[in-house]
């Protein structure tokens, strides 16, 4: 993963509370399991208009999800579809954002749009971690001062800086606002580690524990 350690740029608002991961990405646009492809989807029920006549064509429609992106029309009411916010990487919200499953392609699609932080007053649990394990970085600041953020871009004052190596986001005015993030999640972000990097790091320490317990409990490997 891309170590995360500043970031400067457009904060798109989309100050809804409870967004769930379902509205993040909906089920139906997890086409493949990988990582990469999915941000096409993201928010789609939100962002997308689809065409009804691409539905009347039952020869068509046998190939619906090849062919999803060719018949969809933005909305331009929806934020991300706005000129100042296309090339957002950062993303203000409400309340419980990523609400709901565990669906990691949330994420996914979230930090393939370009998205590298959010920035609301609290976080769906599970989604908090999945947004650690995959290099997006989740602000936990006030209501208010999200708030006040969200009134800056829309007004086009400017963009906003988050600063993980001193935790802190500084609005378009110049006002700085700290946030709080643990040592071991803020280290993974910092150096750009999923969870598996995280434990390789000790990797000398694993193998030497390894061998000596097949020293001592050696029927513990037989077979291997």
């Amino acid at each position: 993963m891309t170590p995360f350690t500043r970031l400067q740029g457009r904060a798109a608002p989309l100050m809804r509370a409870n967004i769930d991961t379902d509205a993040i990405i909906p089920s139906r646009e997890m086409r493949s399991v990988g990582k990469t492809g999915l941000g096409v989807s993201l928010f789609a029920n939100w962002r997308y208009a689809e065409h009804r006549e691409a539905h009347r064509d039952e020869h068509r429609d046998e190939h619906r999800d090849e062919h999803r992106d060719e018949h969809r029309e933005e909305r331009p009411d929806f934020v991300l579809n706005q000129a100042p916010f296309r090339n957002a990487t950062i993303l203000l919200a409400g309340e419980n954002f990523g609400c709901g499953s565990s669906r990691e392609g949330a994420v996914w699609a979230l930090t393939d749009y370009g998205i590298r932080a959010i920035v609301a007053p609290s976080f769906g649990s599970i989604f908090r971690a999945n947004c650690i394990r995959n290099g997006l970085l989740p602000v936990v600041l006030p209501a208010s001062i999200v708030d006040r953020l969200a009134a800056q871009m829309e007004a086009a004052a400017g963009e906003i800086a988050i600063d993980l190596t001193a935790c802190t986001v500084t609005d378009a005015l110049g006002q700085c606002y700290p946030f709080a993030l643990p040592p071991l999640q803020r280290d993974m972000l910092l150096a750009g580690l999923d969870s598996i990097g995280l434990a390789l790091r000790r990797a000398t320490e694993i193998d030497a524990f390894h061998d000596t317990l097949k020293g001592k409990q050696p029927w513990l490997f037989s077979g291997f």
